[in-house]
């Protein structure tokens, strides 16, 4: 079975759908399937990468123009399945990474949580041309009853084709996201890490802290404000054990460190910045924390849960597919609800609860279910009845 894979851009030092595409390619090959991917530019010296308009790096073409050029490859080169993860019609499948963009313009602005700021976000979103074009583009591959299957990486996903697209259930195959659940860990740098957070924090050695990790690059998407108003309240009260943040990220720093020092959390709150290796913070840390406006399905959850951690996050995370809530983490109804969120922080400040919850992950044993493996396995599925359809038409 030979498949196309289709990227706008690759480059997996970017992340996100392009880190998917790496890990999915490759898990795939694993299981015999010939993989290609196609792109328009990026950076990859790996045979099966295939970039089509290398002339201008700086410059982003258009949907339809990227359209065009992909039609002028395939036309040349011959694949049984074409897997996009932008909106193209003529691909067998369509697998969006980030969701559908009509779910991603209403939660981006609710992200904004002053009210005037949302109904301003949600009333302009149409005023960013290249946004416009793909919810156009996702808008009429899903009328389209010839178009691809829609490869859902969570129910969540699957419910938004369905809310805002009207999509019969034969169009939408479930096929959840997946990690690489064998990372190893550096002992020499987390231990580094452990005492670098301790210094920065002044925790003396006869303390007892239980330490929250945050890792996500927007912060305000991801929740970290109403994250740090939740530890502001339970700053004022008695705990188990002493919480403190650690935020990974490239975010913007600066507007979150003011917002700590603030709430006088300044020596509660730790910013990290970008790291290469998340698992070595992972490994370090009590429990992980995302309390997300959106998120298809997190893969830092994922990675949490592979490294036998509990979680919290919000039902707007459809990582939460993968857990119980209130046994292996806590999954909080909306990210506005910091009284709630401050909870579920207080009931992890008492280390038998995170035992618990850890031991139920490995119990439940969560790490098969994460597995990118799993992902590829169920994909081929998907492939393959569509190459039956094929063969009946």
């Amino acid at each position: 079975m030979k498949i196309a894979i289709i990227i706008e851009r690759y480059d997996i030092s970017l992340g996100g759908a392009e880190w998917l595409v790496y890990e999915l390619a490759s898990a795939l090959s694993r299981l015999g399937v010939d993989v290609d991917i196609l792109a328009a530019q990026g950076d990859s010296s790996a045979a099966n990468v295939h970039f089509l308009c290398q002339a201008d790096n700086s410059k982003r073409m258009s949907l339809a123009s990227f359209a065009k050029l992909i039609s002028n490859y395939l036309r040349r080169n011959h694949y049984d399945i074409i897997h996009s993860v932008i909106p193209l019609s003529f691909a067998d499948v369509y697998q969006p990474p980030g969701g559908s963009f009509a779910e991603t313009i209403i939660r981006n602005a609710a992200s904004y949580r002053n009210k005037l700021v949302f109904s301003y976000k949600k009333a302009t979103a149409f005023t960013n041309r290249r946004r416009t074009e793909m919810l156009w583009a996702e808008k009429k591959l899903c009328r389209n009853p010839n178009g691809p299957i829609i490869a859902a990486l969570s129910n969540y996903v699957k419910d938004q084709f369905i809310k805002h697209y009207n999509l019969e259930n034969e169009r939408i195959s479930l096929v959840p996201n997946g990690v690489k659940v064998d990372n190893q860990v550096d002992a020499e740098t987390a231990e580094k890490l452990k005492t670098q957070i301790i210094q920065q924090l002044a925790i003396e050695s006869s303390a007892n802290p239980v330490f929250f990790l945050f890792g996500a690059n927007n912060f305000r998407l991801k929740g970290l404000n109403v994250l740090t108003e939740a530890l502001a309240i339970l700053d004022k009260s008695q705990t188990s054990r002493t919480p403190y943040l650690i935020v990974a990220g490239g975010g913007n720093i600066n507007k979150f460190r003011s917002l700590a020092e603030k709430l006088n959390l300044g020596k509660k709150i730790v910013f990290l910045g970008h790291l290469p290796h998340i698992q070595n913070a992972m490994s370090i840390s009590d429990v992980a924390v995302l309390p997300t406006f959106y998120d298809p399905c997190s893969r830092y959850i994922l990675e949490a849960l592979a490294a036998c951690k509990p979680v919290i996050t919000t039902k707007f995370n459809g990582a939460s597919d993968f857990f119980v809530d209130n046994r292996h983490g806590k999954i909080i109804d909306t990210p506005e609800n910091i009284d709630a969120l401050a909870e579920a922080i207080r009931y992890f400040t008492d280390t038998k609860n995170i035992e618990n919850a850890s031991n139920a992950i490995i119990e439940d044993n969560l790490k098969e279910n994460i597995s990118i493996g799993r992902t590829a396995r169920q994909l081929i599925d998907v492939y393959e009845s569509i190459l039956q359809r094929k063969g009946r038409q």
